[in-house]
């Protein structure tokens, strides 16, 4: 994709909730962020609306423990989700934040696209496919995010790229739309925003 035009002008947090059913009101396009635990999400979240503090940053796991709602532009939803998979919490929990995420997932009417994030340094996960795989079944629209790009060399990021495209195409032909980050470099900022951009468009409240 080439350069997008999109500047953050404005970012507002607006409230957290613990279920779908609290939400703010499905006014505006939203775009989900969400993904394991510890891959990057608040530093890709940081990078892209150009704030050092909007999503808070922690090498604790298990973070973000709520639907955590921020109002772009006046114009658009971020939404923080909880990280599903490893954390230090028990698994009853656990499987609280991932029924809050499938909820929220299935119900919010105004959700245009799901960005989801994974470590690019890592072999691809099962929870991680598995939580792709149940997406897909459900026909939800997502661009699977790498994080952490910088932390690899080239030809290691194109040798990660290919493990994952190979596991993918078991199941999605064409593959789902990908995107490479990083955080500390801003790689990728364009194509996030060219996705949300495109999205916003067609919104009919």
């Amino acid at each position: 994709m080439g350069g997008c035009d999109m500047k953050i002008s404005s970012t507002e947090f607006i409230k957290s909730s613990n279920s779908y059913t609290d939400c703010p009101e499905p006014a505006y396009p939203e775009y989900a962020f969400l993904g394991r635990s510890n891959v990057g999400k608040s530093s890709l979240i940081n990078m892209l609306v150009g704030r050092k503090e909007l999503a808070k940053t922690s090498g604790t796991p298990g973070k973000t423990r709520l639907i955590n709602h921020f109002l772009i532009n006046e114009s658009w939803y971020l939404c923080d989700l909880p990280g599903y998979g490893f954390a230090k919490v028990s698994k009853s929990i656990r499987q609280k934040w991932d029924s809050i995420i499938k909820n929220y997932m299935l119900h919010r009417p105004n959700l245009l696209c799901s960005f989801v994030l994974v470590d690019i340094r890592h072999e691809p996960l099962k929870n991680d496919l598995d939580f792709l795989y149940w997406i897909g079944s459900k026909g939800l629209p997502f661009v699977l995010v790498f994080t952490k790009a910088d932390k690899l060399s080239r030809a290691q990021m194109l040798r990660s790229l290919a493990k994952y495209e190979k596991s993918l195409s078991e199941y999605w032909e064409p593959l789902p739309p990908l995107i490479v980050t990083s955080s500390t470099k801003a790689l990728g900022r364009d194509e996030l925003l060219e996705v949300v951009s495109s999205c916003n468009v067609d919104f009919k409240p």
